[in-house]
């Protein structure tokens, strides 16, 4: 009773405006998700696209959101002006709802999925940004962890829901894509109504973040933990082969969804409660601690493609997620000046985004080329590089976690 009333406590610290922001990441996932999750059989059972144009359309669109991010970061740094640039975002996302619902053909699909991940690029680095703006030091872990269990609450609720209507409605893609506009609008709302912007952001004089002397404030802390984001991603390539593994164990077509569900599950439970130890304890620990979770999960699902087997492996890499996801952000926010938080997070971003795009087509090569247990080995061995980097660590100076006060 004891830890949940100590649990209780430290979520009515966290602000106000960092809760409205995980609710807002929490709608737009629904929204996104309820589409994003039936898309590819919508492109081709309805619209006879091929496998390949499926991967065509979710690779450009993936790599304009690596671009756009840096971009944003960079811009919301000299404007002052985060919230602009997130309401930007979100509100692109969710425009382009209604055009997955009139889609009759590919090309408007690629248009959409274009125009919507220009949208998440425009607002994920302001958004991070903010999160470290209005969160006080002390509570930096507990507040990014809070934002990435909401966000994974709507990144397993838009599937389910999509599953839902769909056997309500008889296959109708969409009518479901229809009822996606909604929670994306809602969120739009929030961001505007329910998140203001900190004071002292009027009053700083604008910067030129690309200017050398200010790239340049960008310490070599930061960039270790950059080094270290990329590694990590490499190590843990797409949640795709989660999904592939598990059909491989028999599991039935229509229930594999239900994996990423419960990758989803675990890792909004975990986020949370290791953001908050986060605040108090050793970084780099709890770094190394997630990186043993990671190999773990890899070598579950390397000895056997069983259903069971699977569930556990998908566990754990959803206790991986927890561990490290909000973790990394604080730590961006922690070894970047805080007038340059929005670059920090657009290069942050873009180089954990490149790994994985690499991370998965190594994976994909060696999938087809040495069998699922070649991949899950692979990241194994990515992990441990990880761990070396970890090692030599001691070289660079990283904040202590923050133990009370104000940002």
């Amino acid at each position: 009773m004891s830890k949940l009333k100590a649990v209780s406590a430290g979520l009515r610290q966290i602000p106000a405006g960092v809760w409205a922001l995980g609710f807002v990441s929490l709608l737009m996932d629904v929204s996104s998700e309820m589409i994003h999750s039936l898309l590819p059989l919508f492109m081709v059972t309805t619209l006879s696209a091929s496998a390949t144009a499926v991967g065509v359309v979710e690779g450009l669109a993936e790599s304009t959101a690596l671009i756009v991010k840096v971009f944003s970061g960079t811009l919301s740094d000299y404007l002052r002006r985060r919230k602009v640039l997130a309401v930007v975002g979100y509100a692109l996302g969710a425009l382009t709802k209604p055009l997955f619902a009139i889609a009759s053909s590919t090309g408007v699909v690629l248009t959409a999925r274009l125009i919507d991940r220009v949208g998440k690029g425009i607002r994920g680095a302001p958004r991070d940004a903010l999160v470290a703006d209005l969160a006080p030091a002390h509570l930096r872990g507990a507040s990014f962890g809070l934002r990435q269990s909401l966000d994974t609450v709507g990144a397993f609720l838009g599937p389910l829901l999509g599953v839902g209507l769909m056997l309500l409605w008889a296959n109708d893609f969409r009518a479901v894509f229809w009822v996606a506009v909604i929670p994306g609008l809602m969120a739009v709302a929030l961001l505007i109504f329910g998140v203001h912007e900190p004071a002292d952001h009027q009053t700083r004089k604008p910067i030129n973040p690309i200017r050398r002397e200010n790239l340049r404030r960008l310490g070599a802390e930061y960039w270790w933990v950059v080094a270290v984001g990329a590694v990590f991603t490499l190590a843990r390539f797409s949640e795709a082969f989660l999904v592939l593994r598990a059909y491989q164990g028999g599991v039935p077509l229509a229930v594999v969804p239900l994996v990423m569900v419960a990758m989803n599950v675990v890792y909004a439970v975990t986020a949370y409660p290791f953001g908050k130890l986060a605040d108090s304890v050793s970084h780099r620990k709890l770094l190394a601690i997630g990186l043993l979770a990671l190999i773990a999960a890899d070598v579950v699902l390397a000895i056997s493609s069983h259903w069971a087997v699977v569930l556990g492996g998908v566990a754990l890499w959803g206790i991986h997620m927890g561990m490290t996801q909000g973790l990394l952000a604080t730590m961006v926010a922690d070894t970047a000046p805080a007038d340059l938080r929005g670059t920090a997070y657009g290069f942050f971003n873009l180089l954990s985004g490149l790994a994985m795009l690499v991370a998965s087509g190594l994976a994909g090569l060696l999938w087809e080329g040495l069998g699922a247990e070649a991949t899950f080995y692979a990241g194994a061995v990515f992990c441990v590089i990880a761990r070396a980097g970890l090692a030599i660590a001691p070289r660079v100076r990283l904040p202590p976690p923050a133990s009370a006060g104000p940002a």
